[in-house]
């Protein structure tokens, strides 16, 4: 399976990037090293959130029900350049995902990537819905019915892909990167626990991502 920092590289990847940064006012490569890192991240922490029953079930249902249904992804020039991308639902999956952490994260990308705070989450608010709808495609082509499958693909998208195994070629995942504690080029629970582990900096931050002390 391919990795999320793959979508980044593609020709896809590459139209998602223009288009966010018209809108945001960033640089390509602004917009790019805040996507490369941020939405590993919001991968990892769908896929904490998804070992329990409550948070796999609402994460299944939510790339199962229809509202993001991956077609989005078939008409982003008409997306970009129209009515634009519904922020405020990308606002909601946001919340869902970081919970009360969210500034945290926000913060930690802006100090990596050097982009504004404000502009980092207008990012996040665009790019959550598009996320959500390359995930729905990739769980209804995979077939996906449960959590354990939901927790397959997830682990997939952070530890396949050769943008995963060699994030050089790619530019990196800074908060990626500090996510995997033991080196092994996939993020898990195991790492989660390594991180908050370390006291202060970024591994607090991250720590607090994953709600623990």
């Amino acid at each position: 399976m391919a990795g999320i920092l793959d979508l980044i590289n593609s020709d896809l990847g590459k139209q998602i990037i223009g288009g966010i940064s018209n809108q945001v006012g960033t640089s390509e490569s602004e917009t790019s090293s805040v996507l490369t890192s941020a939405l590993p991240t919001l991968v990892n922490a769908m896929q904490n959130n998804s070992q329990t029953e409550q948070g796999a079930g609402g994460l299944l249902g939510a790339l199962l029900g229809g509202k993001h249904d991956g077609g989005i992804l078939d008409n982003l020039g008409g997306l970009f350049g129209g009515g634009g991308i519904d922020t405020e639902d990308g606002g909601k999956i946001l919340g869902h995902v970081l919970g009360g952490n969210q500034a945290d994260v926000q913060n930690g990308l802006s100090q990596q990537t050097g982009v504004s705070t404000d502009k980092i989450g207008m990012i996040l608010k665009m790019a959550a819905p598009i996320l959500m709808s390359y995930l729905a495609g990739q769980a209804k082509s995979s077939n996906v019915q449960n959590g354990t499958d939901l927790g397959g693909l997830l682990g997939g998208l952070l530890g396949g892909g050769q943008s995963q195994s060699q994030p050089s070629s790619t530019g990196g995942s800074i908060l990626t990167s500090m996510l995997d504690q033991d080196g092994d080029g996939q993020l898990g629970v195991g790492d989660a626990v390594a991180a908050v582990t370390k006291k202060g900096g970024l591994g607090g931050l991250l720590g607090n991502l994953f709600g623990k002390k």
